[in-house]
């Protein structure tokens, strides 16, 4: 792949000619490459789900770029766009640090690359029924809490923009 510097002919261009391919950089600079013959690929049954995946990604790049705000505070200044960021949010899922306890408080430590969106935490009985669920409420930091009034096994789900869910419990 070449990378065109200052050079007002192909400034500009993208597309294709014959066998050359011209794209466009968000810095603005042009690179030429040739281009590729696909035709006689086959994909694993692994790469098709990933390229489902993948489209899955896109479709939710697309509005999430224009629609969420944080998406454009994070492309700013970069020469990545607001679609590259939400696109690579919905592939990476948030992760929890540390689940503690503290008497009848609930403490979750979780961090996503770009924002968690909440915190659900449950109270399960013995039996796996749930006998107290709420949302926790943002304190310093990556911490998270929310004060339970039930005795039990406590699970806990940290969801980001993208819907990525991350879980954890402690036992009683």
């Amino acid at each position: 792949m070449a990378k065109v510097r200052n050079n007002p002919v192909v400034r500009g261009i993208s597309g294709s000619i014959g066998s050359l391919v011209f794209r466009q950089m968000p810095d603005g600079s042009t690179y030429i490459s040739g281009k590729h013959d696909f035709s006689k690929r086959k994909f694993s049954n692994k790469q098709k789900t990933h390229q489902e995946r993948f489209r899955a990604a896109v479709t939710y790049a697309r509005d999430a770029a224009r629609s969420n705000p944080v998406y454009a505070q994070l492309a700013a200044g970069t020469i990545f766009s607001p679609y590259n960021f939400a696109l690579q949010d919905w592939f990476h899922a948030p992760v929890i640090h540390c689940v503690e306890r503290q008497s009848t408080v609930i403490r979750v430590q979780a961090s996503d690359d770009v924002r968690v969106a909440g915190v659900v935490i449950v109270v399960l009985d013995e039996n796996g029924e749930v006998r107290e669920k709420g949302e926790g409420v943002r304190g310093e930091g990556d911490w998270w809490e929310y004060v339970i009034s039930r005795e039990g096994k406590v699970v806990v789900e940290v969801k980001d923009l993208a819907g990525n869910v991350a879980r954890g419990e402690i036992s009683e």
